[in-house]
């Protein structure tokens, strides 16, 4: 009976009664999610990034499609690609989360992606950001 009450009092799955759950990462990672921030581990992400950067079928467009941002929208969707968060992307522009949520908000709806993930991808492709850089 250890592992449903560990799963009751919050603990991951497969951690046992005893292990100490850390309420704190918890908190933040819904917090994150509640202001619009991905929630992906910077070695996922990380992956994800070098998986695209070696891919050859780079969409021809990708480029064209950015032409429909602001300046400070485009500014928003390199910064999303670099990996920083609403928050840190507000503190880098001197602007509140609010605002950089909207850009990045307002970025998704116009380049008509899904996520936050599909807009670092377009970053990609579109050669608005390059590996390791």
């Amino acid at each position: 009976m250890a592992a449903p009450h560990a799963l009751s009092t919050g603990a991951p799955a497969g951690s046992s009664a005893r292990s100490p759950v850390r309420h704190a990462g918890w908190i933040r990672a819904v917090a994150a999610v509640a202001a619009g921030d991905a929630l992906l581990s910077p070695g996922v992400t990380r992956r994800v990034i070098e998986r695209f950067a070696r891919r050859q079928d780079l969409a021809p467009d990708a480029g064209e499609r950015l032409d429909a941002l602001t300046t400070r929208e485009l500014e928003v969707v390199r910064l999303v690609a670099l990996g920083l968060s609403n928050g840190e992307i507000a503190e880098r522009l001197v602007i509140s989360p609010l605002t950089a949520k909207t850009h990045v908000a307002r970025a998704i709806a116009k380049l008509d992606v899904r996520d936050r993930v599909q807009l670092v991808i377009l970053a990609y492709e579109s050669g608005l950001v390059r590996p390791g850089g």
